[in-house]
């Protein structure tokens, strides 16, 4: 399938997918600063914004895209974030970023100047702790990624979060994506795409992988593809979503294949790359907050795809009837993944090893823990916890010495 870009000079239209997609964006980058800016003797956060594929700006409608999005994003979160501490006798906080936005087209880079000037002065003149630098770059993102990477890097900012909103797929090369997860400790990547092209990708790069995550369903490549790349049925979102994390799960320790859930179908996929389990942590609570707006067909326990698609599997539309479902299946998993640890394992630990393979909610997890009969939560002081709001990552999970947990065994393993 071919692709066509934004017309921005004649006003670019914003469609629902993009709505979805930037709503997302705007309340996970809010949450990101807020997160990273909670320590009360911190006096300055430093990060580095990388938007890829910029645009214009503003679409026909009015509404902003994805830079206007995150300086409006920065802006009211600091406001937010000095307000509190304001009220609690604490010194403001001073934020330093650096934001790089890249197109293509020299025409569309004026365009957006012109859009971004006016909140950049509104900026300038209204939040004295939020220092602000734009670097505007006119290539495609591959030949620019030489010069986004050296920017950062001469400026020593070690947090970074990359928004990469291409049309198809080819944009970004799956090295690049590597490149850019490895470049800090703290980066992350927020990376769009049509299914469509990818299967078309792999239908010429990497047949045998392609049948090979399709064949448990029954397909073949030929069957999305003659559906225009728009999915329609659950058990080709399964598919698709297995396939998606099969190729990107080397390039991040957290990856999440989770597709834009339109009424029609799907046909776009908006994933998250984080290297620490909080990252998704957080982002799996966005999408909670959205629910319906992205989509997941598999489990929704401990490890999503480990299923049978001839057997099981359930649209998960993190929404309330979803949620009530993934506790059922946590309330199963956790205690046996214990018992696979031996009987012990720090929330830390228990964190950083189940992440990657589950939708659910923070909340819903920590609920599942408090409630099992066969697991307590032992603090770094050797006393219990009581409530699942008090779970903290320095606390134990450990299975109780009398247990009931094979009351619990499901009919199919959390594991494959």
């Amino acid at each position: 399938m071919v692709t066509k870009p934004y017309d921005w000079s004649g006003g670019a239209t914003l469609d629902e997918h993009t709505k979805r997609k930037h709503k997302i964006l705007r309340e996970y980058f809010f949450q990101y600063i807020t997160v990273r800016c909670q320590l009360p003797q911190q006096s300055k956060f430093r990060l580095a914004v990388v938007d890829g594929f910029a645009g214009g700006g503003r679409y026909s409608c009015g509404t902003g895209g994805s830079p206007i999005i995150l300086l409006e994003e920065i802006n009211k979160s600091l406001e937010k974030i000095n307000l509190e501490r304001a009220s609690e006798g604490l010194g403001l906080i001073e934020i330093e970023c650096l934001f790089i936005f890249n197109d293509a087209d020299k025409n569309v880079v004026g365009l957006l100047k012109e859009n971004c000037a006016p909140l950049l002065a509104a900026i300038k003149i209204e939040r004295p702790q939020l220092h602000v630098h734009v670097e505007y770059l006119e290539d495609t993102f591959e030949a620019s990624y030489p010069r986004i990477k050296a920017l950062i890097s001469t400026g020593r900012y070690r947090s970074i979060l990359y928004n990469l909103d291409q049309c198809g797929h080819s944009k970004v090369d799956t090295a690049t994506l590597i490149d850019i997860m490895g470049s800090a400790p703290s980066v992350e990547v927020f990376y769009t795409f049509m299914i469509s092209s990818l299967i078309s990708f792999l239908s010429k790069t990497n047949t045998e992988l392609l049948e090979q995550q399709l064949s448990p369903f029954g397909l073949k490549s030929s069957d999305i593809h003659a559906a225009d790349g728009k999915i329609s049925k659950n058990e080709f979102l399964g598919a698709a979503e297995k396939l998606v994390f099969g190729f990107f799960k080397g390039c991040a320790k957290f990856v999440s294949p989770f597709s834009i859930r339109n009424p029609d179908g799907w046909r776009y996929w908006l994933i998250h790359f984080a290297n620490n389990y909080r990252a998704r942590q957080v982002y799996n609570d966005i999408l909670h907050d959205n629910s319906t707006s992205q989509a997941h067909f598999g489990r929704s326990g401990l490890n999503m795809l480990a299923y049978d698609p001839s057997q099981e599997g359930a649209l998960y539309l993190f929404d309330v009837d979803g949620r009530n479902d993934a506790k059922k299946q946590l309330l199963n998993d956790i205690p046996h993944l214990l018992e696979e640890a031996g009987d012990a394992i720090g929330v830390r630990d228990f964190y950083e090893s189940t992440y990657n393979a589950t939708p659910s909610h923070k909340d819903d997890i920590h609920a599942a823990i408090i409630e099992n009969p066969d697991i307590e939560v032992v603090t770094p002081t050797g006393g219990l916890r009581r409530k699942a709001n008090t779970i903290d990552v320095e606390d134990i999970l450990r299975l109780k010495h009398q247990r009931s947990f094979p009351l619990y065994i499901p009919s199919k393993p959390y594991r494959k």
